[in-house]
């Protein structure tokens, strides 16, 4: 059995896309997230030190993401996906990563990935 701690829609800004006009201009991309853990040990003990740290997981993201100059979205979503699972512990994730507007008539366009296994 696995729990979901989850973030929806975090929005960062950076330089991501192949045409020309993207690599000189930042984009908000939005990102939706759910990780998979367990968090009985902090519900047991009401102790943030058991729990996945939802805030830290988003301050590391957005420091990594704006810092970033990715071609493609399934870069970043893969680097991003491992960043989560190496140093947050998290044995599954699905990540969301949109790029709103990046294409006329559509809200947002984006890639959906779920990495490791669901216990």
């Amino acid at each position: 059995m696995m729990d979901i701690v989850y973030i929806n829609e975090l929005q960062i800004d950076t330089i991501i896309g192949i045409y020309d006009w993207e690599r000189e201009v930042r984009q908000t991309i939005s990102l939706d997230l759910e990780m998979g853990t367990d968090i009985r040990k902090a519900a047991e003990t009401d102790d943030i030190q058991y729990a996945l740290d939802y805030k830290a997981v988003s301050k590391r993201l957005i420091d990594f993401i704006e810092g970033s100059e990715f071609l493609l979205v399934e870069t970043m979503s893969e680097q991003v996906a491992d960043i989560i699972r190496k140093e947050f512990n998290v044995p599954w994730l699905r990540l969301r990563i949109g790029k709103p507007g990046a294409i006329r008539g559509a809200r947002d366009v984006g890639i959906v990935i779920e990495r490791g296994e669901r216990g």
